[in-house]
């Protein structure tokens, strides 16, 4: 009988320490996290767009949001995509999700019509434009040409 309650006391241990290091590795892979305070990644955004000379793109989304994570996907597989967004955009992911709308922050930038949803703003964090990603997509994805264009059209020109 000794046995079998510590056969079953350890499964639970191992269950439970499964579990925990579970939840710490979810928190760790949310790309939109509703515990970051958007303030301060801009502010911080500022600073690195300043010195690298790239603008900022506020991509706006939650994990609720299939678009939003076939959106990274859709980037993160297309290193042409991929690339040029990293040399020329200092990018900050905002949550809006019943957790965390991030009201106050988004108040500054025009209605957000769907998710997920793009802002770009200069190096000094003015608003320039916002982008409805519906308008990039094509079928049940992204289109790579949209994307590009889009990007370029709002990349600073480079000498």
């Amino acid at each position: 009988m000794k046995k079998i309650f510590i056969t079953i006391l350890l499964f639970i241990v191992s269950v439970s320490e499964f579990i925990f290091a579970q939840q710490e590795a979810d928190k760790t892979t949310h790309k939109f996290d509703p515990t970051r305070d958007p303030f301060v990644d801009l502010k911080t955004a500022v600073d690195e767009a300043t010195k690298t000379h790239k603008r900022i793109l506020l991509d706006i989304g939650g994990e609720w949001c299939i678009w939003c994570h076939r959106l990274d996907k859709f980037i993160e597989d297309n290193d042409e995509i991929k690339t040029y967004l990293s040399e020329n955009f200092i990018v900050i992911k905002v949550n809006f999700s019943q957790e965390n709308k991030n009201e106050k922050f988004l108040a500054q930038f025009p209605k957000i019509p769907g998710y997920p949803h793009f802002f770009v703003l200069d190096t000094d964090g003015k608003f320039l434009h916002s982008q409805g990603t519906g308008e990039l997509e094509k079928d049940k994805s992204y289109s790579a040409e949209l994307i590009l264009s889009f990007l370029k059209e709002w990349s600073l020109k480079k000498n």
